[in-house]
């Protein structure tokens, strides 16, 4: 039996409501004051807990910023990879990689997220492990991710893909360069609106169709090459 007071015992509930408190509290001040500027006495005011606690619950100051880095990224990119039906046709291809290109902007461009990749790209000399987790989870995730179903659209004849990998970095970039380096530079104000991002995303799967799109009469014939494309590949 514990010997603590009732409203003292660590319940596993209780522990993860605490531990989201703190890096919610922690998300707050790192993004307001950077890294330098932050210490954990301030979270630990903000999240209503002791600064025992929070040692408790992630170790270090560095170890917190970390798995903020990492939750936030995360997150982001559930939001872009979250479940979607693949276009059944050639028709409904434009109109799902509309979709993807939108609901990657709408994830990525967000007043937090550009704070704390200008924060992570700020602290790449004292923790380069972090630019890694950013780039892993992000990025990195959504390229994997958006190649494989290219890889698939091709061997279905919808799109004449040689590497999808290469497919996927530039539909990637077509879609999120511009505004993405317009953000961290210039600030949230710069963020499109979405009406703004609606169009942009609509002119980069136009250039990329154009580029990567089957015409009438293409479908079997980019079937035919896909499998091509893999025998040789064994």
């Amino acid at each position: 039996m514990s010997s603590l007071p009732v409203d003292q015992v660590e319940t596993p509930g209780r522990s993860a409501r605490k531990r989201a408190a703190i890096l919610a509290a922690a998300t707050d001040v790192f993004l307001k004051g950077g890294y330098l500027g932050t210490n954990v006495d301030a979270i630990a005011a903000r999240s209503g807990v002791s600064k025992q606690t929070v040692y408790k619950h992630f170790g270090s100051k560095e170890a917190l910023f970390i798995e903020i880095v990492a939750s936030m990224t995360g997150e982001a990119g559930d939001l872009v990879l979250g479940e979607t039906s693949e276009p059944g046709d050639a028709a409904e291809l434009a109109g799902y990689l509309l979709a993807y290109a939108e609901k990657q902007l709408t994830a990525v461009l967000t007043p937090r997220l550009m704070q704390l990749r200008r924060l992570v790209i700020g602290e790449v000399s004292r923790f380069p492990d972090l630019a890694k987790v950013l780039y892993e989870r992000g990025p990195q995730r959504a390229l994997t991710n958006l190649a494989s179903t290219f890889e698939r659209l091709a061997a279905r004849g919808l799109l004449i893909v040689d590497d999808a990998s290469v497919a996927a970095s530039h539909f990637n970039w077509v879609v999120m360069a511009d505004p993405l380096n317009r953000a961290m530079l210039l600030g949230d104000e710069a963020i499109p609106t979405a009406d703004a991002l609606r169009r942009h995303a609509a002119e980069g799967v136009r250039v990329f169709l154009a580029a990567y799109g089957t015409r009438p009469g293409q479908t079997d014939q980019a079937k035919v090459a896909s499998r091509s494309r893999r025998r040789s590949a064994v």
